[in-house]
């Protein structure tokens, strides 16, 4: 999508701090740190939210959380745990209308969220 700032990162039109890549996923530093790790992980082709997934998404979808995965183990964020958060719609707090998931570590969470 053109005016995507997700896409626009992808695509490297626009700097980021990216910290995976590969033909089905990117991940990158949040510019805006929730966490001492913060990383956005997004599918490569725009896609808005689950619910607008088919069964043709299938694979993305799960490669986004194989990738969350990795990058956990890459930021050494398995030993004292990590969150894992996806917002779809405005009033869940989704800001970038591209699927994207929220992998935070490097502090203790409190429950419930939000």
């Amino acid at each position: 999508m053109a005016d995507c700032i997700f896409c626009k990162i992808i695509s490297r039109e626009i700097p980021a701090q990216i910290v995976y890549q590969d033909e089905f996923v990117t991940a990158f530093r949040d510019i805006n740190p929730e966490a001492p790790v913060h990383i956005l992980v997004v599918p490569n082709d725009h896609m808005v939210a689950l619910d607008q997934a088919g069964q043709a998404d299938e694979g993305i979808v799960g490669k986004v959380f194989l990738a969350v995965g990795k990058m956990a183990l890459q930021e050494g964020a398995t030993a004292g745990g990590y969150r894992v958060v996806a917002n779809f719609g405005v009033d869940a707090g989704q800001v970038v209308p591209h699927l994207h998931v929220h992998l935070l570590a490097g502090r203790k969470f409190g429950w419930p969220p939000g």
